[in-house]
This record gives C-alpha cells, sequence and structure tokens, in this order.
C-alpha cells in the first residue's frame, strides 16, 4: 500500500515520553503545553527536512555554489489554534524557499478563513480581537485584519462584473441606508441592490452598489449596467415608488412592466398612522391590493377614501392615486404571480440579514468596508438558496401566455 493510504502510528514510549510531565489539563493543551510544543517541534523539523532536500538537491548540481546552513530566524505565524513560535532554519546563499511556511507569510490555511466568517457576521474589529484571543489565543492588529478582509474586495469586483442572464422574469430594485464616514463625517448613504428570479425561479443578486441618496438618475446607471452585463429584458421590475425611476427603466428596458412595491406602499401609507390604528388601516387597505381585478380595486380604494379611516387620515389615498398605474399591474396576474409580486418577501428577507449585520458596526470607515461586509452576508446567504420560488411552475405558465414572444420556460 503507498504512503497516502498508510496509516500514521505513533510509537506508546514517544507517547509516554511526550507525557511525562502532564498533571493537569493545561499540561496537556493550554499555552505552552505538550500540544503547543508538539506543533511547534514537528513544524520546526519538518522545515528542517525541507532544508536539507533543499541542499541535497543543490550538491548534486556541479555548477551551484557551495551551501549549507546557516542558523534559524524567529518568526510567529498565525495558525487555526493560535499562535505558533517557529524558528525558520536559512542557508548560506538564501536560496531556500521554505514550503510549509513560505516566505512573507504569517497566516497558514484556515486562519483567513476565520477572519473573514467573522468579519461576514458582522463582528466589529475589536470584536474579532477579543473573539480571536478567547478561542484560539491569537492577538491580531487591525491592520492584518483589514489586510485580510482587503483580499474579497477582488472577489467583490470579479462578482459585480460577472455576466448575468438575459432575461429576468422579475427584478426587485431597492435601497438601504448605511451610515458611512465620508469626508470626515459620518453620511447616511443609499446601498442599491437588484435581486432578481431567473427563468427557473432561483433567486440571484444582480448586484450592490453605494451612492449618497437614492435616486433616479444613479438607477439609470445601475440599469445601463445590467445592460452591459448581458440583461437583454426584464419582464416585471418591482420598485419602491421613486420620482423618476419607471422613466429610467423604460428607458433602458423599453417593455418591461413596472410595478409599485407594494410593502413600500403600505409603509408609506401606516407612516401618518398612530400606532394604536395601524392594524385595522392596514387591513382596510388589503381590500385594494387584493382585489380579483384593477375595476375592483379602483372600487376598493374609492370606498376606502370615503370611510372613516380615509376621513380620519386623508393622505393615504392620494398617495395611492399618484402611484395607481404602477399598484395595478400585477392584478394582470393570476395569483402566484401575484404573490410573488406584491410580497416581496425574497428582497424583504434579505435587507433583514443586512441590516441585522450592519446594525452593531454603527458606521462603516469608508465605502470599501461596506461593501465588503455585505458581499459577505451575501455570500453566506446565496448559498442557501438551492430552491426556486414558491408557486414557481404556476408562475412560468402565467408568464408563458402572457408574454408569448419573450418568455420561454425552461425545460
Amino acid at each position: 500500500m503507498g504512503r497516502k493510504g498508510k496509516k500514521m502510528a505513533i510509537a506508546p514510549e514517544v507517547l509516554d515520553q511526550l507525557l511525562a510531565g502532564y498533571q493537569q489539563p493545561e499540561d496537556l493543551l493550554g499555552p505552552g503545553g505538550i500540544f503547543a510544543q508538539l506543533k511547534k517541534a514537528l513544524a520546526e523539523r519538518a522545515l528542517g527536512a525541507e532544508l536539507g532536500h533543499h541542499l541535497a538537491q543543490e550538491a548534486a548540481r556541479p555548477d551551484a555554489p557551495r551551501n549549507h546552513r546557516n542558523g534559524t530566524t524567529p518568526k510567529t505565524v498565525h495558525t487555526d489554534t493560535g499562535t505558533l513560535p517557529l524558528d525558520i532554519p536559512r542557508d548560506r546563499t538564501g536560496t531556500f524557499e521554505p514550503q510549509l511556511v513560505p516566505k512573507y507569510r504569517r497566516r497558514l490555511p484556515g486562519f483567513d478563513a476565520k477572519v473573514i466568517a467573522l468579519y461576514a457576521r458582522g463582528l466589529t474589529v475589536r470584536e474579532m480581537q477579543a473573539h480571536l484571543a478567547e478561542l484560539y489565543g491569537v492577538h491580531v492588529s487591525p491592520d492584518l485584519i483589514s489586510t485580510v478582509t482587503d483580499a474579497v474586495l477582488e472577489e467583490v469586483t470579479a462578482w459585480q462584473q460577472r455576466p448575468l442572464e438575459p432575461l429576468y422574469p422579475v427584478v426587485f430594485f431597492d435601497a438601504l441606508r448605511v451610515k458611512i464616514r465620508d469626508e470626515g463625517a459620518v453620511r447616511t448613504k443609499a446601498v442599491y441592490l437588484a435581486l432578481g428570479l431567473s427563468p427557473s425561479g432561483h433567486k440571484d443578486v444582480l448586484g450592490l452598489w453605494i451612492e449618497q441618496t437614492e435616486g433616479a438618475k444613479f438607477w439609470l446607471r445601475v440599469l445601463t449596467e445590467l445592460q452591459a452585463r448581458g440583461v437583454r429584458d426584464i419582464l416585471v421590475a418591482v420598485i419602491d415608488g421613486l420620482t423618476g425611476f419607471p422613466d429610467a427603466i423604460t428607458s433602458v428596458f423599453p417593455h418591461t412592466t413596472i410595478q409599485t412595491c407594494i410593502v413600500h406602499l403600505l409603509r408609506h401609507s401606516l407612516d401618518y398612522v398612530p400606532w394604536r390604528d395601524r392594524q385595522p388601516v392596514a387591513e382596510a387597505l388589503k381590500e385594494i391590493y387584493r382585489a380579483p381585478t384593477a375595476g375592483a380595486a379602483e372600487a376598493a380604494l374609492a370606498a376606502f377614501a370615503a370611510g372613516p379611516w380615509g376621513q380620519k387620515y386623508p393622505p393615504i389615498a392620494p398617495a395611492w392615486r399618484r402611484q395607481w398605474p404602477h399598484v395595478i399591474p400585477f392584478l394582470a396576474f393570476p395569483l402566484p404571480v401575484r404573490k410573488i409580486l406584491y410580497t416581496t418577501n425574497a428582497i424583504e428577507s434579505l435587507h433583514r440579514q443586512l441590516r441585522k449585520a450592519v446594525k452593531t458596526r454603527g458606521h462603516f470607515p469608508n465605502d470599501e468596508a461596506a461593501l465588503k461586509l455585505l458581499y459577505l452576508v451575501l455570500r453566506n446567504l446565496t448559498k442557501r438558496w438551492t430552491q426556486s420560488q414558491q408557486h414557481w411552475k404556476e408562475a412560468m405558465n402565467a408568464f408563458a401566455i402572457l408574454y408569448p414572444d419573450r418568455f420561454v420556460p425552461e425545460t
């Protein structure tokens, strides 16, 4: 059997020798304990063997200069279980390149992944330092954490530039607010998010963008970028009612149906209502967006405006009327598609997870720091997105009937 299949065994007498001074658990597992000493000894023995192999290879070449061992250099590396002080062997000519602990590297495999995982959970730098020190005995500087997480920015750039599907039946456009330091002051910036549903019904975050405020001009840039990355058509775009946004969409995707997000409209309506009346007002508004047809919805809005809640809170009905052309398009769809469009559960749950991650931060030092965290949170979430939207088969049939020249169901 080859070395790969051979089971390594440590001789009992070697174990007895290692455990000769063992009296309590700290002697085995604590700082400077037997495990730490053994790791150090094994690593240094492996490095010594690497150097020996290197010197033997050089000696076999007649043209190589004479070379030999030349002491050691102290170096502390971070491992999965703690810091490891090592004496790295040197050669006289400086041609030795260790493989176990490469030159200029102070983090062994696995450490960076731990730091990034903690960062993705929204921990602050101080919390990460405390966590790594408590669990692994690793004392890291803010600069090291920044260096590790900065490596994610290249991944973010590649992700932002990746090709997209030519068709998305539904895309949700929205923005959340994040506090970011900018020019010496902490400002609230808009993080733009586009969440698409593919022809197979799977969710796909199309991109993240940061801007000072949410505006139609910036959305136009976002849409143009999506088009440049391969998107040729969007059947339905669900938006938050921003003025000028429908024109920005139709200027890039002229045949897209614009649907105002009902959840955003409800929240805006309830901003006029004190807490004690919110539940009954919300129930009354359901009669509008759950109406069977656009005509029935218009009648329900008129009834609400003339009713007790519309009279008590007069700004609500005009707010719906201003958005009306973009409120009713979803009523042309069968119930499975309506639920996808007006509940916006997909993007709401996404925002909830993002807000949870940024809540403990207070504010970010710059745009890049915010992008790193939000991208890592999204990366963790999207790994679990393996199923298509509920009732997607019915939705596919509806899209195929309503958009026969634009939607072809995936087989």
